[in-house]
């Protein structure tokens, strides 16, 4: 739903004269300032309150039938906007509305193309837009951008990756613009900022019918755009990896007339307002359902990061019907409404509409919906795009609520079709969507609200077999990243939690490091409609305490207030479900103390509070925690305190 307030303004300022081809578009704040220039190609700038944001992009399109666009242009005509709107996103995953105001310049140029740049009060972004008859060749397109010093970068990188093909699973490094080389490329998003200056995260939105955007970077301060290319020849290795062989020289071969996607830069003072962006849900294409009453987000029992390991049982655990109606014997407990059947449970991994020996969806299917859980299924891509139809009809006759579709690894332009079929077919069966192996967010959530949830983030499965990917200093960094452009899922709930000094790589009984605090605050903290509860049932049913905490959490949020945080060191958010508050706070290695305000709490309005932290003993045996009650209301303090490694959290009922 969206409301909609179109005014015509006056901000933009010639420059001298109309042939210098020179505009300034300023924020409807008027603290952010774009500079414009259209002659040998066109240049944008950025500042905020005088100071430089970002000291030079480079925007063109190079068309095989058409030349490059953007290079020797003049402008035709100029179309000025400025919005004043109210989205309702159809899944709130940060907020059931988002202020949705900007002022925006269309450059229509004598070529018969067009850029389209819409400053908001938190960030730019362009576009562009072609009209010609009959379908191009993309062959590359301009992203270039120039920051005006040598700034602190998280560099997501997958080096000297010559196909731009990974599981989008960054560990965001530290560094700087002049260390990063041409062989490094960095996924989506990036951020750029120093600790006392403006910062910027790069993405991108309406991805569609085209390839995604990578940098590079030049050993300077500035970094080079780059796409994979159409893929003409490839050939399976295993039963889930794409190897290519051969690629055209283009990136997309698309519709003539057409918009591409946004290129968007996000900028924060302070880290903390990344937590509340929207940019890339906000300048994505509209819901295009009819009907999504039946998506339904929730909690999920999962089975997979567990290895099915229960225990204290009658019969013997693994990928079977007695261990599964166990999990759900576990969620209808707890009321989670659903459960994910991993890999394992299909004939084969390509087989995927009939069942392994010992398994019986439907069965499981109607045990479920005797107690109020419902199933999602695993599966590959590739037998899912070969047959989707036939596979999706199939999972709605079995009563099954939605996919999780894996190992993508691509970020090509078919591949970024596929996500769109996917959604499309599924939408028509009632199917929601998790996209694992996933490249980010790009807002296809907001055109087809049944895309639930993204993986594309380094997670807690890979506790499995390592500590120096996902670990608190990590766990500290994706908010202010991977998360701001979009659901994430993270699949916390680890109850198996070590020191760090204490960690050992375990498949199949897999442990945490930092606290138990850590591991439950992060329901507070990371975004997923869908939220797994990632270890066994076992686990939590040994301890009920915890586990009763953990799961009064929701999925999805009415508003996000973030009130703290700083990227790589700790992160604290509070977050509105109807009557009641959530607060969570993740920390890293140091230990740390905490004070704020509640000042974001409704007037005249009293809470009873449980709180769940860090034990005395946390520092030594990590699964230590401390559950308390309290009384708050608005404008109370609140002094916490996060051990290494630590958490807290705290859940607000209206009394």
């Amino acid at each position: 739903m969206l409301q909609r307030s179109l005014l015509f303004f006056s901000i933009f300022i010639f420059q001298n004269s109309f042939a210098q081809q020179a505009y300034t578009l300023q924020s409807p704040n008027n603290k952010l300032k774009a500079n414009i220039s259209i002659s040998d190609s066109i240049r944008w700038n950025l500042s905020e309150d005088g100071s430089v944001v970002i000291k030079s992009g480079v925007a063109a399109l190079a068309v095989e039938q058409y030349g490059v666009i953007g290079w020797n242009e003049k402008v035709k005509s100029l179309k000025k906007h400025s919005a004043k709107d109210i989205i309702y996103p159809t899944i709130p995953i940060r907020s059931k509305s988002i202020a949705n105001n900007y002022n925006d310049l269309i450059i229509q140029l004598k070529s018969g193309s067009a850029i389209d740049f819409r400053l908001f009060n938190n960030g730019i972004a362009y576009s562009w837009i072609t009209n010609f008859k009959d379908s191009i060749n993309v062959t590359n397109e301009i992203v270039d951008i120039e920051f005006p010093s040598n700034k602190r970068v998280f560099w997501g990188s997958d080096n000297e990756n010559k196909y731009l093909q990974s599981h989008y699973e960054q560990i965001f490094k530290e560094t700087y613009l002049e260390s990063v080389t041409d062989k490094q490329d960095a996924c989506l998003p990036l951020y750029v900022g120093d600790k006392n200056n403006p910062k910027v995260l790069i993405s991108e939105s309406n991805l569609l019918d085209y390839s995604n955007l990578f940098f590079l970077g030049t050993n300077s301060t500035k970094i080079h755009g780059v796409f994979p290319k159409v893929i003409a020849k490839d050939t399976l290795y295993g039963d889930r990896g794409t190897k290519i062989l051969e690629n055209h020289n283009y990136i997309a071969r698309t519709i003539g007339t057409r918009s591409f996607p946004w290129r968007v830069f996000m900028v924060a003072n302070q880290d903390k307002d990344l937590l509340e962006n929207n940019l890339v849900f906000q300048l994505a294409s509209p819901n295009v359902l009819k009907e999504t009453d039946w998506i339904k987000p929730g909690l999920v029992a999962w089975d997979w990061w567990n290895d099915n390991n229960i225990y204290g049982v009658n019969f013997k655990s693994g990928i079977n019907n007695d261990t599964y109606k166990y999990y759900i014997d576990f969620a209808a407990k707890y009321k989670l409404p659903y459960l994910v059947l991993d890999e394992g449970w299909s004939k084969s991994t390509w087989d995927i509409t009939h069942n392994a020996n010992n398994i019986d969806v439907e069965e499981l299917v109607r045990y479920g919906k005797s107690k109020n859980v419902d199933i999602i299924l695993w599966t590959l891509w590739q037998p899912m795009d070969k047959d989707m139809e036939t596979v999706l009809d199939t999972y709605q006759k079995w009563g099954v609520k939605g996919v999780k579709v894996d190992f993508m690894a691509r970020a090509d332009q078919y591949m970024v079709n596929f996500y769109e079929r996917l959604a499309s077919t599924a939408a028509k069966h009632r199917l929601m969507v998790d996209l694992h192996g996933a490249y980010k967010p790009v807002g296809l959530n907001r055109k087809y609200p049944n895309i639930v949830s993204y993986e594309g983030v380094k997670g807690l499965e890979n506790y499995k077999w390592t500590d120096e990917e996902a670990n608190p200093p990590h766990d500290v960094t994706i908010p202010f990243t991977r998360m701001v452009v979009g659901p994430m899922d993270y699949t916390p709930g680890a109850m198996r939690n070590v020191i760090k000094k204490n960690y050992k790589a375990n498949v199949e009984m897999p442990m945490s490091e930092g606290t138990r605090a850590h591991q439950v605050a992060m329901y507070a903290v990371y975004e997923s409609p869908l939220q797994m509860l990632a270890d066994n049932p076992s686990n939590y049913l040994k301890d009920s305490s915890c586990t009763a905490y953990m799961t009064n959490f929701p999925t999805t949020w009415d508003s996000t207030v973030a009130i703290d945080g700083d990227i790589k060191e700790f992160v604290l958010v509070a977050r509105k479900h109807g009557n009641n508050w959530y607060i969570g706070g993740l920390n890293n290695w140091n230990k740390r103390e905490l004070d704020f305000k509640l000042d974001f709490l409704d007037k005249n309005t009293n809470y009873k509070v449980q709180i769940f932290k860090d034990g005395v003993n946390a520092d030594k045996f990590a699964e230590d925690y401390i559950l308390e009650t309290a009384h708050w209301k608005q404008n109370d303090a609140v002094h916490i305190s996060m051990q290494s490694g630590g958490g807290w959290s705290a859940i607000l009922t209206k009394e």
